[in-house]
């Protein structure tokens, strides 16, 4: 697999997790950059790529265009087997999903920028507001997620077993959006152990925001 463009943004979550994943098995990749916050997603040239006008998106060697980030990961996984992002068994290949998508999409969007775009322009939500409405979804996920990893024995060094996968990857770029807005960890010391070891392995850290070309 070669050829391959990614459309993101450093700070975006969802960016983040595709480019850990990128890094996991990896492959190679032209960055493009689009600020969201000067609104780069939402002009033309990047609506004539991405019509949903979101990030990532990954563009694959032939021109097909593939977005939301655990669509990309899991293609990423079945056309680049090792090292697996899920286990081979039926079983643990849902609970993986499950803890995924637990952070992906019960907590991610209701806490993505265009909703708290929205809670101000829409709501007049001010800056404490928009930090509260943020850390509450996230407690409202992360404590029922660190009771199920601190109660499985599935659970190991990372979120299932002793390798990192899919759910350790949403996990890390969660817990990265959180210290933006202060979210308080010490209630999840599983997640923090998790995020810990995962923050040891170089494909996380060369994926992590602070590390991408339009770091700011």
């Amino acid at each position: 697999m070669s050829d391959l463009v990614l459309h993101n943004y450093y700070r975006s979550s969802t960016s983040y997790r595709v480019r850990i994943a990128l890094e996991m098995k990896g492959l190679t990749y032209q960055y493009v950059p689009h600020h969201l916050r000067h609104g780069e997603h939402l002009e033309p040239a990047y609506l004539s790529v991405n019509p949903q006008g979101l990030v990532p998106a990954l563009i694959l060697g032939d021109g097909t265009l593939l977005t939301q980030s655990l669509a990309i990961i899991e293609f990423l996984d079945e056309t680049r087997p090792e090292p697996p992002l899920l286990p081979q068994e039926a079983l643990g290949r849902a609970r993986v999903r499950m803890l995924a998508q637990m952070i992906a999409c019960d907590i991610h969007p209701v806490n993505n920028l265009r909703v708290l775009t929205s809670l101000r322009t829409l709501f007049g939500a001010g800056d404490e507001d928009v930090v509260n409405w943020f850390r509450h979804w996230v407690n409202e996920g992360f404590q029922p997620l660190e009771k199920i990893l601190a109660s499985s024995p599935e659970t190991g060094t990372f979120c299932h077993g002793d390798t990192p996968g899919l759910a350790d990857i949403c996990l890390v770029a969660q817990v990265t959006s959180n210290a933006r807005f202060g979210v308080e960890m010490a209630p999840y010391p599983t997640i923090t152990r998790i995020h810990a070891a995962c923050m040891a392995l170089p494909a996380f850290q060369k994926a992590a925001p602070e590390n991408q070309i339009d770091a700011e």
